[in-house]
């Protein structure tokens, strides 16, 4: 499934193996093998790819979006555990301001839902 997935995120890009390969540190040898299924990449290859592309490391590796409605919703103290892990878009690292309007947001939301209980 991953395989899939990358391959088609790559053709997205118009890219050969060989220039994915040497955007995330690999032979092309290596790619070929990911999209092929004989082999998976290691969780940095899947970090990297992800960067790379936009995308989370679950899109990649074909998890759902959500969960079922059991889990439990993040502390706030959370926050910012989940903010360093964000990317603007682009795939670039967020400035303080960005986190900071983002904390500001989410903090908002998490406090008007946690007024209704």
């Amino acid at each position: 499934m991953i395989g899939q997935t990358i391959r088609d995120l790559r053709k997205l890009k118009k890219m050969s193996q060989s220039e994915l390969a040497k955007v995330v540190g690999v032979s092309q040898t290596t790619v070929t093998a990911w999209e092929t299924g004989k082999a998976e990449p290691s969780s940095s290859a899947i970090s990297n790819l992800a960067d790379y592309f936009n995308v989370t490391t679950d899109y990649l590796l074909g998890r759902p979006e959500k969960k079922d409605d059991d889990t439990k919703t993040a502390d706030i103290e959370d926050l910012d555990k989940m903010i360093d892990n964000a990317r603007s878009f682009g795939g670039k690292k967020m400035t303080e301001n960005d986190r900071e309007i983002i904390k500001a947001y989410l903090k908002g939301f998490y406090d008007n839902k946690n007024q209704g209980k």
